[in-house]
């Protein structure tokens, strides 16, 4: 399914769906990236909405490997993995204690996501890591933030936790309202699905505005992805681009 259904129940075909073309970047967004070893473009790759029925490697299967060429490294959001995990939880699904209400009050909101700055997030951190972890985490943040220190919360929470996405409004309906956790083992599924492309280097990213991570990586560095997609290129929302192609530009 490439949008949603009708009255009827027939499919409608999503507006990215009916517009998107290869070698189009995404609104807002540049192509080609200048980093220290040279110049990649970013090739976005459309993908209709993945569910928990879905396999991640038939998705790629099906919307990447058509344009992979040899040398190009296929990026893919943690996000679309994490879905097809059957990892993404609607917001009326979850009941957050109240350890979980009033830990998020002391978590800085910021414009480019809510974090774990929610009773729905929060939850799933202390989940994920354990209440002593999520302390310790919240102390180290509080003693360093003063002296300008950044990201030491996530730091001392772990990667599990850095890696939860809360609801936003610049989500594809319906994780619009949910809350995604990373893939249960993103090293691992980079590398099954390398393999399903026959070696194709491949790195499974944790991509926002603020920045990238590597969560996952087969035959490619993953200083080299996360300075190709330190902008972000990919799109989550109605683009429904969740992969994208690094290609070298020669010459």
């Amino acid at each position: 399914m490439t949008g949603q259904k009708t009255d009827e129940g027939v499919d409608r075909p999503s507006e990215a769906a009916l517009t998107w073309k290869f070698g189009d970047p995404n609104q807002g967004k540049e192509l080609e990236i200048v980093v220290p070893s040279g110049r990649f473009t970013r090739l976005p790759l459309f993908s209709h909405l993945v569910t928990a029925k879905d396999d991640i490697i038939a998705v790629v299967r099906e919307h990447a490997k058509p344009y992979l060429q040899t040398g190009d490294t296929l990026a893919i959001s943690e996000k679309i993995v994490a879905i097809c995990e059957g990892r993404a939880y609607p917001l009326e699904e979850i009941h957050p204690t109240r350890l979980a209400t009033w830990l998020s009050k002391f978590v800085t909101k910021t414009p480019h996501g809510i974090g774990i700055g929610s009773p729905w997030t929060m939850e799933f951190a202390l989940r994920e890591a354990g209440a002593p972890r999520i302390f310790a985490a919240a102390f180290t943040s509080a003693v360093t933030k003063p002296f300008g220190v950044k990201g030491a919360f996530y730091r001392v929470a772990g990667p599990k936790v850095a890696a939860i996405d809360g609801p936003t409004d610049g989500t594809i309906p319906p994780y619009n309202r949910c809350v995604t956790l990373g893939p249960s083992n993103p090293q691992k599924s980079a590398t099954d699905i390398s393999a399903a492309l026959s070696g194709q280097p491949v790195a499974i990213i944790d991509a926002n505005d603020l920045g990238v991570n590597v969560l996952g990586a087969a035959g490619v560095d993953p200083e080299l992805v996360e300075q190709a997609f330190r902008d972000n290129p990919l799109g989550q929302g109605e683009e429904q681009t969740p992969m994208a192609v690094l290609r070298r530009v020669e010459g």
